[in-house]
């Protein structure tokens, strides 16, 4: 289930695969994919799965068509590791970009990508230095206070610790919605992440197998 919320007086869509979508500019925000992080953790001797790639695309497809969007903007870190980098990784991804050829993409460079580098001119994605500043936000990577405008970044793999009356718990990711800075969850799988400590006023949307739920919220937050 998706949910909307205000955001510097912006109506922005929550969804359940850990993106956000602006529908005033028709652009989709995903933060921290970590595009061939399994490959990465193989190529180290680690055991993960498979597909890790061919799943984040097809996530990629279903946000494209429920949203229309007209342009994705990756929040920084979309390849993970200099050691992922292979080519059967780019050509799924080149394959993908092909089939929505008619969606402008932006990468704004985060501190993963800066050691992996850009992926190659054939994928079709092109790579920029934060901020990109489109008012009444900043889109980034770092989590940074930008003057005058609202930041929407990624980076920091927020999580929000649940607890129950008969002690029970549960780590999920979320939305953190700071009062100068929103920080979205990481779209990527094996990513880890940082409990959130939200104060008075910030909100907080968890991303559950029910939808995307506020666990703490005010009305709206402001730059």
């Amino acid at each position: 289930m998706t949910s909307t919320t205000t955001i510097a007086g912006e109506q922005i869509e929550l969804h359940p695969e850990r993106a956000a979508y602006w529908p005033r500019r028709n652009t989709l925000l995903i933060a921290d994919p970590h595009f061939a992080k399994a490959a990465s953790f193989r190529n180290l001797g680690v055991f993960v799965p498979k597909g890790t790639t061919e799943y984040a695309l097809q996530t990629l497809d279903t946000l494209i068509a429920r949203t229309r969007s007209e342009r994705i903007i990756f929040l920084g870190d979309f390849l993970h590791a200099r050691e992922g980098r292979n080519a059967d990784t780019f050509n799924a991804i080149a394959e993908w970009r092909a089939a929505h050829r008619d969606v402008e993409m932006q990468i704004v460079r985060g501190n993963h990508d800066k050691r992996a580098g850009d992926p190659p001119d054939a994928v079709g994605i092109g790579c920029v230095d934060g901020p990109i500043l489109e008012p009444p936000f900043a889109l980034t990577h770092h989590p940074v206070v930008v003057a005058d405008y609202y930041a929407l970044a990624g980076h920091l793999h927020p999580r929000a610790l649940l607890t129950g009356r008969a002690r029970q718990w549960e780590r999920l990711p979320c939305f953190w919605f700071r009062h100068d800075v929103g920080i979205l969850p990481a779209f990527g799988d094996f990513t880890g992440g940082v409990d959130v400590e939200p104060a008075a006023g910030e909100a907080v949307w968890v991303v559950s197998d029910d939808g995307v739920i506020p666990v703490a919220m005010s009305t709206e937050v402001s730059p």
